[in-house]
């Protein structure tokens, strides 16, 4: 059984419609695919609408969250899109997009790059954000790929272009998750790569919050930050998930790239009181 659960459409940073992640995720031999775009459900129903035979669909979302004056991604998965406390706080998140973009925009303009928030808007069918940001650099010959722009020289968290974002206490998104009878669970947290990381105490803290549970198994964790937080969420009793974080050609890693396993998928179902899986 295959399981990935974090991927992401244009409904978000992502290249494919929700209706071709699912079907590309059939196409890989997936048997449960997540659609956990940034801030945002916009892309779940047409992903519904669009399920192959045999594949199952967890709902979700990845929200923006701060710790300890770091940034930080809080997977939901199956809450209620409905539960207004959870909604509002997401339309927060989506609504800050926008402003933070065109300021970032101007940031790089200010440094000679020679872009517009108007191609950036049209690079993003979804919510606009970084990503779409660092194809419009690309697609003007400023940086060889996406990855070459999340640097300290560009857009990178402090780097020259950086503006803060509107970010969800961490704290705050364990409890309006488990309101709208969700599961939380921590999205890749010692990717160190991105920029500052929470400490093990943090992760701590956060489970006897009630998180639920960390992403292990993810392409910005090399093999030691793997052990050391499967290791951790032992201790904790916080069940382990993997995952491709799959963002079409934005990124090299493709569906299923990592999985996690049935036993901790169960445990995530079981939890789950806001929403089900759906099948075709």
């Amino acid at each position: 059984m295959l399981i990935d659960l974090h991927t992401h459409s244009t409904a978000s940073d992502g290249t494919d419609s929700p209706e071709e992640l699912v079907r590309k995720a059939a196409a890989a031999g997936l048997d449960v695919v997540a659609l956990t775009d940034h801030d945002t459900v916009a892309g779940h129903a047409a992903a519904a609408a669009a399920l192959p035979r045999g594949l199952t669909l967890v709902t979700g979302a990845e929200l923006s969250c701060r710790l300890d004056g770091v940034s930080l991604h809080m997977l939901a998965y199956l809450f209620d899109p409905e539960e207004p406390a959870l909604a509002a706080e997401r339309d927060l998140l989506r609504d800050d997009r926008v402003p933070r973009a065109r300021a970032i925009v101007e940031k790089l303009q200010g440094l000679g790059v020679p872009i517009t928030f108007e191609r950036v808007r049209e690079l993003a069918e979804g919510a606009v954000g970084r990503p779409h940001i660092a194809a419009a650099m690309v697609e003007a010959g400023v940086v060889e790929d996406v990855s070459a722009a999340f640097t300290p020289e560009w857009i990178a968290d402090g780097g020259r272009a950086h503006v803060d974002k509107h970010e969800l206490d961490a704290f705050e998104a364990i409890r309006l998750i488990h309101g709208a009878g969700g599961v939380a669970v921590f999205a890749h947290p010692l990717a160190e790569l991105r920029g500052r990381v929470v400490p093990d105490d943090a992760i701590v803290r956060l489970a006897a919050a009630g998180l639920d549970g960390v992403e292990v198994d993810h392409m910005d964790h090399d093999e030691a930050a793997r052990t050391r937080l499967r290791a951790l969420a032992t201790g904790l009793d916080l069940l382990t998930t993997g995952s491709s974080d799959y963002h079409g050609t934005a990124k090299t890693i493709g569906l299923g790239g990592n999985t996690t396993s049935p036993e901790s998928y169960a445990r995530l179902i079981a939890r789950a009181t806001g929403a089900k899986p759906l099948t075709a």
